[in-house]
Formats: structure tokens, sequence, C-alpha cells
């Protein structure tokens, strides 16, 4: 009787959304989306606003969607574009934005998350403050995501954090500098497509990015340790111009906000395979199931190490970002963020 009535209850659900579906208004929406040749807007992004939506509407809701290197964008200038209504639905890395505010680098402070877990409670934890701080600019934010960990790429023999003395590291954030800097080695600012030939060359001796990215891009034919304790994460932000939202059917928005939630938690969960994936196929693992595999040595991190990055956090990169942040940002951070990570900073 118990399953009848289960099953009874789920085709009462899937009528009910057969029902709300057919009510929908025929709607077609323009989204910017991320970095088109990585993953996530290939696995994620593409097939979501292409297949997903368009199928949970009934056909109803349809999308067209480009990545924002493919309009000529560099990335940095979609939220401007957003809050002014030139772009309805967009996605970005949040850290493109920090010279733009601070509270942008909040979340991915290098040291502050040294896994998955832990990033997404703290992303989490402080999306009401971005709610809060981009509705001022007519943008509603829908949800976050994440790219895989940022980790150390070196072409030399690397044991641990303190290895990072004395030696040039490409990084890719101001943040990422100040962890390098307050490690005693010195931060070097360099385009994703220069770091191959910039490590091969020896003009840097490492350079931070994504495992897989690093992968996808043969950073193991130049590079000979990976060092796997995330640096940080590049979380993205997925959004939508206030007054675009707004005139959008309540039930359209009803359906994008539902489906959106899954979107972000599948993202998430990819997130922590492919960092994993990364160090398997980067140092040659037999869990890696790519037809090439690198052959370097993957550096698992001490709990001594792990001390010391809280350590460097705490203590340097920490203040340096209160500094430039404003008050009411910091104290959100301490409320949230702090609570998450047992840390907490003064203005």
């Amino acid at each position: 009787m118990k399953r009848v009535l289960s099953l009874l209850a789920l085709a009462a659900t899937a009528l009910t959304a057969t029902a709300q579906a057919q009510d929908l208004p025929a709607t077609k929406l323009k989204v910017v989306g991320g970095l088109s040749n990585l993953s996530l807007y290939n696995d994620f992004e593409k097939p979501f606003w292409t297949k997903t939506i368009p199928e949970a509407s009934k056909g109803k809701i349809t999308a067209d969607i480009k990545g924002f290197n493919d309009m000529g964008l560099k990335g940095p200038e979609v939220m401007r574009l957003m809050g002014s209504g030139v772009i309805e639905f967009g996605t970005s890395t949040l850290a493109y934005f920090a010279a733009d505010n601070p509270i942008n680098e909040a979340i991915d402070l290098a040291g502050l998350a040294p896994n998955v877990k832990i990033a997404r409670a703290v992303t989490e934890a402080f999306q009401p403050a971005y709610a809060k701080f981009y509705a001022q600019s007519g943008i509603k934010v829908l949800g976050m995501s994440t790219y895989p960990a940022q980790v150390l790429f070196c072409n030399a023999e690397i044991t641990g954090l303190a290895s990072i003395k004395g030696k040039k590291v490409r990084t890719s954030s101001r943040t990422q500098a100040e962890l390098i800097e307050a490690l005693g080695g010195s931060s070097v600012t360099m385009a994703f497509g220069e770091v191959v030939p910039a490590l091969q060359n020896k003009v840097v001796d490492c350079a931070i990015t994504g495992s897989l990215s690093g992968y996808s891009a043969k950073w193991y034919e130049v590079s000979t340790h990976l060092y796997a304790l995330p640096i940080n994460w590049n979380q993205q932000i997925h959004a939508v111009n206030q007054k675009a939202w707004d005139k959008l059917n309540p039930g359209v928005q009803k359906l994008i906000t539902d489906q959106f939630s899954n979107l972000v938690h599948d993202i998430w969960v990819a997130a922590d395979k492919q960092t994993q994936e990364g160090y398997d196929c980067n140092s040659g693992a037999a869990a890696c199931k790519q037809a090439v595999k690198g052959k370097m040595v993957l550096v698992q991190p001490t709990e001594a190490d792990r001390a010391m990055l809280k350590k460097v956090l705490s203590e340097s990169v920490l203040p340096k970002w209160a500094a430039r942040c404003s008050a009411q940002c910091v104290a959100d951070f301490n409320a949230s963020v702090g609570s998450i990570v047992d840390v907490s900073v003064k203005k």
C-alpha cells in the first residue's frame, strides 16, 4: 500500500509539473556563459540552458547561450554589462571583479578553503552578502559554483609550502600573490597561455591553476611536481539583470530558480571529482581514464603544511584583505565565513 501511495504521489507531482509547464508562456532567453573551452561551460552551463530548461518547461522556455570569450569579452566587464541591461543572464569568475570591490575576494582568499566541502560551505554562507551587494547594481544572483581546486605546479622539487621560499610563482589574483609573498616566494603575473614556455624556460619555477586545467593545457610536460593542497577555487557567479528578471512570468522564474539549485549542486560535485582527476592524470595514476598520462610527482600536504597555510591566512592574507574591504564587508565575513573556518579579522 505504501508503495502504491508513493507511486501515486510521484505521478501527481509529475502531472502538476506538466500542467505548470503547459501554463508557461513561450519565453526566449539570452545567456552569456563562462569560458567556452572549459568543462563547466560545456558539461553543465550549455546543456542546462539548451536541454534541461527546455525539457523541464516542455519546450516553452528556450535559450541562446555563448561563452563570454566567444563574444569578444574578457570577463571582468560581464557584471557591469549585466547591471546596465546589455547582458540578461550571465556567468563569470568572481575574482575578475576584485579590483572593482574587495568583497569579491571574500570567499576565495588564498588559504581559506583547503577542501571542497569548506569551499562550498563558505560560498553558501556568504552568498546573501553578495545578493545584497549586487542588488545595488540591479543584478539578481541566481547561484554560485566553482572550478576545480587551484593548485601549485612546479618545475622544481617541492616537499611542501616551505619549498616556495625563493621561488618565482605565476599567480592569477592579488590574494594568491599575497600568499606566495608571505611564504617567501616572488609572485609573477602572466597570461595562462604564456605559462608553458615560462615553466619550460625557468622564467617561473611554479604556477597556480586548476588541477584539471593544468592537465588539459599539458603542464605535466613542463612540470615535475604537483602539490595537492588547494590554494583557492575560483568561484563563479551566475546572475541576471533584475529588470529582465522582473519581466519574466512568475512561473518561468520559479522553474529557473528550482532548476538552478540542481545545476549549482552538480557543478560543486563535479569540481571535487575533477580536482582528483587532475591529480590522477597529471601524476599518471591508474585511476586516470584519459589516454595520455603525466608523470608528475604528486606531493601530499602534511598537517604541518595545513597549519602553516592557516597561519599565513590569518597573519597576512586576511589582514591585508580586511584593510581594503569595507567595515560592513568585514563584519559580514566574520559572521558567516569566519564562523565556518574559525577565523576572525579586525577592520
